[in-house]
């Protein structure tokens, strides 16, 4: 929780580059043409769109989810969306 609440205050710059020094990479997923980036950081899952879907870029959004439930439902529901 203390995690999240610190992690959320940060500029989305200093977000991405914890994510990158502490978070684990799990991976990618394509979602309107742009390629998104899946980091787990403790007990929050969080996506980040880079410029260029190039993970070297400049970050552009980001979107955080709490816990491996939420995880699930949430790539559920977008695999859903998708067909």
């Amino acid at each position: 929780m203390l995690l999240r609440f610190f992690f959320s205050r940060l500029s989305l710059e200093k977000q991405v580059s914890y994510l990158k020094r502490k978070g684990i990479a799990l991976g990618t997923r394509l979602k309107g043409g742009r390629k998104i980036y899946i980091y787990m950081l403790s007990d929050l899952f969080i996506e980040v769109l880079y410029k260029n879907d190039n993970a070297d870029e400049t970050p552009e959004k980001l979107s955080m989810l709490r816990g491996l439930n939420s995880l699930n439902e949430y790539l559920e529901k977008e695999f859903k969306t998708s067909f």
